[in-house]
């Protein structure tokens, strides 16, 4: 059986007048996530919102069941926050172009779950060693496959916060869906680009890697995207798996 640690933290950062973040932590229920939103006045706000809303309802109070269900339910969450953010839209034309990214971790007996769209990402810390789990809708990460740009460019480049897919943006709610096993001490990041457009992935690992209280670790991601400028909101979701 798996207990998890976890913690999470957002701000506003040093450049935005209100913050499009939002996340969930139930680490009693395994269940994580986050959102960033994206619109005019409060309208990613209210997208992010509804995704977070969404993710409550469908896996809140989830029984515990196979991957397979769970998985069901995963890409339930997206449809219908997809759905939600429709219609709101067709009652406020004004709110027209809103939408969010999203990220969704559900713990299965000892198995991980992942629900992904967008550009806010969702990283493992394995013995030592960060790795992305979730790879970015995005413009610039479309060039890096294709071989046009490589990974230092990209980090870079004017047009990365270009994102090609987005829940309620466009028509599809398809999600990608990553699962795989849970060892002992394995930690999770899910993040918005707040922090990984202001802090290289060596930061993080190294604070990650560090022998801090889980919730100092949090707070140590937040801090540093604002000392290195904090030009977005920043949201952070840490949960350490013990089994």
């Amino acid at each position: 059986m798996v207990r998890l640690l976890a913690a999470g933290a957002t701000d506003v950062g040093l450049w935005r007048s209100n913050n499009e973040d939002a996340f969930l932590l139930l680490p009693e229920a395994g269940l994580f996530a986050i959102s960033d939103g994206m619109g005019g006045a409060a309208a990613g706000e209210i997208a992010s919102g509804y995704f977070i809303e969404t993710v409550q309802v469908v896996l809140g109070n989830r029984i515990p069941s196979s991957g397979q269900v769970t998985c069901e339910l995963v890409q339930k969450v997206f449809r219908d926050s997809n759905k939600r953010i429709s219609e709101h839209i067709a009652q406020h034309p004004g709110d027209k172009g809103m939408g969010c990214t999203g990220d969704l971790l559900v713990f299965s007996e000892n198995t991980y779950i992942i629900g992904h769209i967008g550009d806010s990402r969702v990283y493992l810390l394995r013995d030592g060693r960060l790795q992305q789990l979730t790879k970015d809708h995005s413009l610039v990460q479309l060039q890096v496959d294709s071989g046009a740009l490589s990974p230092e460019e990209a980090k870079h480049h004017p047009q990365k916060n270009i994102i090609l897919r987005a829940i309620g943006a466009d028509s599809s709610d398809c999600c990608d869906i990553l699962n795989g096993p849970v060892l002992n001490h394995d930690v999770f990041l899910l993040c918005s680009d707040g922090l990984t457009d202001m802090v290289d992935d060596s930061v993080i690992q190294d604070i990650l890697a560090s022998n801090e209280l889980i919730q100092r670790k949090t707070k140590s991601l937040v801090e540093s995207a604002i000392a290195a400028g904090g030009r977005d909101n920043v949201t952070v979701v840490l949960c350490e798996a013990e089994i």
